[in-house]
């Protein structure tokens, strides 16, 4: 869940008042390569967070939440296929309201009359007469307007109820560093959840998935701060700090609770945060964990949790983000728009998730106007909404993100593979064998002239064509004539400052030879050292590439599958026959038969043409030991880190 966190922001120049057009510039070129060899999981789609956005509006008059709903989960809005739904702990009912507006997700529970915020052992588990099976009916108005669109459901928590709490309060501790979920209570709080999901389930005929008992936990946002008067002042929203060992103990016990849906976690704020959590949790919390969830408010190292995931066999989604990427509410500057088209961009070529959920596309037009959160305003949500809306014609208004952000979700679906592509500002889909999408975003003044260069593919079918669908400061979706494929290639001009999805139709299958796993023998030079890996008298090195040293060409077979970027390989020296594996945690080289997974490796890429090599059985990364760059330097096996030291350049001998 977000503190309004600002990502990006981009300013533009003005003259006396002014702005200042910028002179025309020359279209620029780009040739997008997309490489069918290398491709992700199968897609489960693009998801939102109901929490307060559904608390806020669920109440609405009809016409105006129906139109609501429409424009998230609708086919013509955002077309959103995943929804997770959370699951309020509640504060004391003598606790004054002090919450955001949405922000307030009720508890579950019934108290006896007269209970306090002091009495924090009253509640039994399983006790009907404590429980509140009609609980949050705002919320769960969604969830019988989106149901027949939504094909996955995740519960989450911010916090436990007030009871479970160490300081008695769901907005966090009196110290934000603290812990806050009481250890006498973990038990009692996954009881909770527990029967709040099998509850939902039952009354509303849908199926969790998931359940996440987390929320950005290791981290220092969740924080009560009382006034003299002894009730809370600050602290807005839901939260609880919760470590990674006491995550490692609240992960199977939820598993243990919920028996048939998966446990997802730790839903951390950014990726290093999300190591973190990993390296302390025990082998149980890690073995419990039925996926991994990351939110990408920090986007440094990305490719770290998607290596983690790799390494323990574990789906990855990214489960959380929004942001503003201006600096003033505004909802026909581009600058939103183009923002956010980033983000998703590099998330799902960084992080390989097989799902993408926003934090809430609606938000509260109140709190993003000038005065609001900020002096100038913001333009968090696709789509904003006074959350104090009493009346059928509440104005109801969307920005750019919501016309990008269905570039996206429109033409990539679930099922989809997203493959590799050269180029960082593109994402490129398969369905079956067919490319059938390619999101390009051009974020700068010029117009481009987008080449699609399809030699990667094995069969261009005649006819075969690209059409362009445009989103622009002049227009939303805008469809184009189809441009023909000659010779492998299709040429596009996009417009400056705009984001577009080209249609792909008669474009098919990999070409034969293409690819890590085409069968040809490899270099692999480290990006630190520029020294290569040299298999010597049974362990690897590095050293001096020398194209002509069989003891530096490597030839990989792929073991588990075809094309997947989550396929192993065995990877056989040509010099010796040997492959390469681990023993005792260490790099060693085995007899050319051995295919156990010590000795099968996932190679990940980010399309730029070097690669990270995970090791199936330990999880870790082929690393350049101590970072050397000294001639003859081991290689041993470390967490991934996203360093220089840990990717090697593929170049095909």
């Amino acid at each position: 869940m977000n503190l309004r966190r600002l990502l990006t922001v981009l300013c533009v120049p003005l003259v006396g008042g002014a702005v200042v057009a910028a002179p025309a510039a020359a279209a620029t070129a780009v040739t997008v390569k997309p490489d069918p060899t290398y491709r992700q999981q199968p897609f489960e789609g693009w998801g939102a967070s109901l929490a307060w956005m559904a608390e806020a509006t669920g109440g609405y008059p009809d016409a105006v939440r129906t139109k609501l709903a429409d424009l998230v989960f609708g086919p013509q809005g955002l077309n959103l296929n995943i929804a997770r739904f959370n699951v309020g702990g509640g504060n004391a009912p003598d606790v004054p309201p002090y919450l955001r507006k949405g922000g307030a997700v009720p508890g579950w529970w019934k108290a006896p009359a007269g209970t306090t915020r002091a009495d924090k052992d009253w509640w039994t588990p399983g006790d009907p007469a404590e429980f509140d099976p009609n609980a949050d009916p705002n919320q769960r108005w969604w969830v019988d307007k989106i149901k027949n669109r939504v094909t996955k459901w995740e519960a989450f928590s911010n916090s436990p109820p007030y009871f479970q709490t160490v300081s008695g309060y769901v907005s966090g501790g009196f110290n934000a560093t603290d812990e806050q979920l009481r250890p006498d209570r973990i038990g009692d709080f996954t009881a909770y959840l527990a029967q709040v999901v099998r509850t939902l389930e039952r009354a509303h005929g849908i199926k969790f998935a998931s359940v996440d008992p987390l929320n950005e936990p290791n981290t220092n946002y969740w924080k009560t701060t009382l006034g003299p008067d002894g009730n809370p002042t600050g602290g807005r929203q839901e939260g609880a700090h919760v470590g990674p060992s006491v995550q490692a103990q609240l992960i199977p016990a939820m598993a243990a609770a919920l028996p048939g849906t998966a446990v997802s976690a730790p839903d951390e704020t950014n990726p290093d945060i999300f190591a973190a959590d990993w390296s302390g949790w025990t082998a149980a919390a890690r073995a419990a964990a039925g996926r991994l969830n990351v939110h990408t408010y920090g986007t440094g190292n990305r490719p770290v949790p998607r290596d983690i995931a790799k390494g323990a066999a574990k789906p990855l989604w990214m489960s959380e983000v929004g942001g503003s990427w201006l600096d003033r509410q505004d909802f026909t500057s581009m600058d939103p728009g183009l923002g956010l088209a980033g983000q998703i961009t590099d998330d799902l070529r960084l992080l390989e998730p097989s799902a993408w959920v926003s934090w809430q596309p609606i938000e509260d037009y109140d709190n993003m106007k000038p005065g609001g959160e900020s002096a100038a305003g913001m333009n968090w949500g696709e789509i904003q909404v006074s959350f104090g809306c009493t009346t059928a014609d509440c104005p109801i208004q969307t920005n750019t993100k919501f016309d990008t952000m269905r570039n996206f979700t429109h033409y990539i679906r679930p099922g989809d593979r997203l493959i590799a592509s050269n180029d960082t500002a593109s994402t490129a889909a398969m369905r079956g064998e067919d490319l059938s999408s390619v999101v390009h975003v051009n974020p700068g003044a010029a117009e481009q002239d987008v080449t699609l260069d399809l030699s990667g593919f094995g069969r261009v079918r005649p006819g075969a064509s690209v059409t362009p669908v445009v989103t622009d400061g002049t227009g939303a979706l805008r469809r184009g004539k189809p441009v023909r494929v000659r010779s492998g290639q299709a040429t596009l001009r996009v417009p400056a400052r705009s984001v577009t999805t080209f249609v792909v139709d008669g474009v098919s299958s990999a070409a034969a030879g293409t690819g890590i796993g085409s069968g040809r023998p490899f270099t692999f030079t480290g990006v630190q050292s520029g020294k290569s890996l040299s298999a010597e008298n049974g362990t690897l090195v590095q050293r001096t590439t020398d194209a002509s040293a069989a003891s530096q060409r490597w030839t990989l077979t792929d073991r588990t599958g075809r094309y997947g970027s989550r396929d192993r390989y065995t990877i056989t020296n040509a010099a010796t026959g040997e492959v390469l594996t681990t023993a005792g945690g260490a790099v060693t080289l085995a007899p050319a038969a051995t295919t156990d997974p010590a000795a099968q490796w996932t190679l990940s890429t980010t399309g730029d043409g070097t690669w990270t090599f995970v090791n199936a059985a330990d999880g870790r990364l082929l690393d350049v030991t101590g970072e050397s760059r000294a001639d003859g330097a081991r290689i041993g096996l470390y967490r991934p880190t996203n360093g220089p030291n840990q990717r090697w350049q593929a170049v095909a001998r």
